[in-house]
């Protein structure tokens, strides 16, 4: 396959691969990784530190976990990045497309680029986001991480490719003989539902494990619902985990529970799970239907009393069976597969109307 000269984008917040809780910093260096092992020039402009093995740029000089979200920052490495990307390659080349992984200011000012631009949604559809898209969709080539992602899009949208995130199964064992407690993982937050887990576990009478980080605005919530129930024996909370001890707690647990209350756009911690052989119980939220198998790789409940009722079917799935209807679906090559057409689609696309209308705007 002919080689690309590809432009990656990660957001500004946190270095490439995160040392702990970073979904898009994952999606990110998987795809990464995969393009350049495919034979791709890949340049990853990310922050300071980040560790790749495509050429690295960092526009700013400092990572932002604290700020996430804080625009200055977007709009800057954003800008920053639109202005080498704008420049030639050494041997006067130029970059074939741009991968966007940031928030907003990469699509909304992708019309002044002079290479294509390919948008990954990371977040929901909602409405804050839709008028967003509405407007900003048709100067890029939009993905969706999932088709119920895609549900009630704007007319801008219809048609848009739908890439998995993915997971590279290889750095993740199968464990087929776990503990029996259940486990909890995210931010500590009313949507992601963590005092749901705590009643589900109780009903069912299982141990829980929780794990994730309470980031800025998240105590009030943590220390009313959450941290009055932890006991060290019915309740552990581990905090904030990464690496081989996040692989651990998935291994070591008879199921995961997502007891979520949002549109989850993908839930990559469902796929974690699950390339250990550990079951997902969650919510039918989101991509949670799309995501979980019912039956094989978990189950699929409506509420709290379902989910405790479910927790003591988990010991009937074959764990092997749970990985292999993960990794048939979400493993890296599928994505790298499917950002390659993409990125071939928008290259092939791109019309003199695009070209002729930046021009315009280039000679104001």
């Amino acid at each position: 396959m002919d080689e690309l000269r590809i432009a990656v984008l990660a957001p500004p917040w946190i270095e490439v691969p995160a040392p702990a809780y970073g979904g898009i910093e994952e999606v990110v260096r998987l795809e990464v990784d995969g393009l350049v092992a495919r034979g791709h020039d890949v340049t990853l402009f990310a922050p300071p530190g980040s560790d790749t093995p495509a050429r690295a740029a960092a526009p700013l000089s400092d990572t932002h976990p604290d700020e996430i979200e804080r625009c200055v920052w977007e709009v800057d490495h954003v800008a920053r990045a639109f202005d080498a990307i704008d420049q030639e390659l050494p041997g006067g080349r130029r970059f074939d497309v741009v991968h966007d992984h940031c928030g907003f200011a990469g699509l909304a000012f992708a019309d002044r680029l002079r290479t294509p631009l390919v948008h990954t949604m990371h977040g929901p559809l909602d409405e804050a986001t839709l008028p967003f898209y509405a407007t900003h969709a048709p100067k890029g080539t939009v993905v969706a991480i999932s088709h119920a992602q895609l549900d009630g899009a704007p007319p801008a949208l219809e048609g848009a490719p739908v890439v998995h995130n993915p997971l590279a199964f290889a750095e993740w064992k199968l464990e087929t003989d776990p503990g029996e407690h259940v486990l909890w993982i995210g931010r500590m937050n009313p949507v992601k539902g963590p005092h749901r887990a705590i009643a589900a576990a109780r009903e069912a009478g299982v141990p829980l494990v929780l794990a994730g980080p309470v980031q800025p605005g998240q105590e009030r919530f943590f220390a009313a619902e959450v941290e009055p129930h932890v006991d060290g024996e019915a309740v552990h909370y581990v905090g904030e985990t990464g690496g081989a001890d996040k692989a651990e707690l998935y291994r070591s647990a008879a199921a995961l529970l997502m007891p979520i209350r949002w549109r989850e756009p993908f839930g990559l911690v469902m796929v974690e799970a699950m390339a250990c052989g550990t079951p997902v119980i969650a919510f039918a939220e989101g991509s949670v239907p799309e995501v979980v198998e019912d039956g094989v790789s978990g189950f699929v409940v409506d509420d709290e009393h379902a989910m405790a009722a479910a927790i003591g079917r988990a010991v009937e799935l074959d764990r092997a069976a749970v990985r292999a209807s993960a990794c048939e679906r979400f493993d890296v090559e599928r994505c790298v597969e499917g950002y390659e057409r993409v990125f071939r689609g928008a290259v092939a696309g791109r019309s003199d109307n695009r070209r002729g209308r930046f021009m315009r705007i280039a000679s104001r």
